[in-house]
């Protein structure tokens, strides 16, 4: 819905983002499953991807994204009030990723929370961080969204371990008595279709049909894609129009950073230009829920996102579940 002008006082103010230092190419892919880069280049558009070490861990990527934002815009985490995390890979079912950042900064007032979204995660950490804030309980939120993919995938299956690859982001969310930066949201979910892309746990069935357990993800990569293709466009219509607004008025789309021929095919069926449109997936893989505030910050850093411009951000993933939100970028400092 539209957010109400005399409620709306939230804000993004800075932005930091950390990948591990590893790369793996599709020419090593090669050398562990049966592919090829070109194969991989035509399906996915995916050039290389950011693997973990083997003691680094997704609360390690999340801090190292933070401490990136507060460099990078001279900004402090201590007054912070809530840390919300979005991540499918957390360290350990609990304690939280969440309460390892408000450990390492020592943010001793915030709460700490994570939320689990798939890849639509960053855009629901937003708009969690947003109503909290313009709730008027709280003043200041860190959205942090961070994935170790790689930890879950399978290098046996061919078709998913070309995809993932693990990264971080973080956000500070703040409010702002004179400038309000979110105008719409929308967001839906279909739990049905999770059968069709899922990592086990306790159980091993899913609405009555066995899964396969081995822990890592599996994907239906055929049907999210025809359910991505399908709901996002008509989704993007309904974040813009909630605002006030058409498509022509968005300066930058940034969708999760799933497959590029996905997002080629979701700017085509909504007649969005690709050339208006940012991902992260093309050197850093598939990052689930780090994957839309990866492509801003590289937009930001190639100088194409500037404050002022429209943003229409979209995360779509697991669940399966989706979530937009238009917003203005006007962060501190820049």
């Amino acid at each position: 819905m539209e957010m109400n002008p005399e409620q709306n006082k939230a804000r993004i103010t800075a932005i930091g983002t950390y990948v591990p230092t590893r790369v793996m190419t599709n020419a090593e892919l090669e050398q562990m499953v049966e592919t090829s880069n070109e194969w991989i280049l035509q399906r996915t558009g995916i050039h290389e991807r950011r693997i973990a070490a083997e003691d680094q861990f997704t609360s390690d990527l999340a801090i190292a994204a933070v401490e990136n934002l507060i460099h990078t815009y001279q900004k402090s985490v201590t007054d912070v009030d809530m840390i919300l995390v979005a991540t499918s890979t957390p360290d350990y079912p609990f304690p939280s990723v969440a309460t390892q950042i408000q450990a390492h900064f020592g943010i001793e007032q915030a709460g700490a929370l994570d939320l689990s979204a798939t890849c639509a995660g960053f855009t629901y950490a937003l708009h969690v961080a947003n109503t909290m804030i313009c709730s008027g309980l709280h003043q200041k939120v860190l959205v942090v969204a961070a994935e170790t993919l790689s930890k879950v995938t399978d290098y046996t299956d061919r078709t998913t371990c070309i995809l993932f690859g693990d990264g971080a982001g973080a956000v500070l969310v703040e409010r702002d008595e004179k400038a309000s930066g979110f105008h719409s949201f929308y967001q839906g979910s279909k739990g049905d279709g999770g059968i069709h892309v899922y990592r086990t746990g306790f159980s091993e069935k899913m609405f009555g049909r066995d899964l396969t357990a081995t822990g890592c993800i599996v994907q239906n990569g055929r049907e999210v894609y025809k359910w991505a293709a399908t709901t996002i466009p008509k989704a993007m219509e309904e974040v813009v129009s909630r605002a006030g607004k058409s498509l022509e008025d968005v300066d930058w789309f940034i969708p999760h950073s799933a497959n590029l021929r996905m997002i080629e095919s979701i700017c085509e069926k909504s007649d969005f230009p690709i050339e208006k449109t940012l991902v992260s997936m093309t050197h850093y893989g598939n990052t689930s829920a780090a994957s839309i505030p990866l492509a801003l910050d590289l937009g930001i850093q190639q100088g194409k996102v500037k404050n002022g411009d429209t943003l229409l951000l979209y995360g779509f993933g697991g669940g399966l579940v989706h979530a937009g939100l238009m917003l203005t970028w006007d962060v501190d400092g820049k």
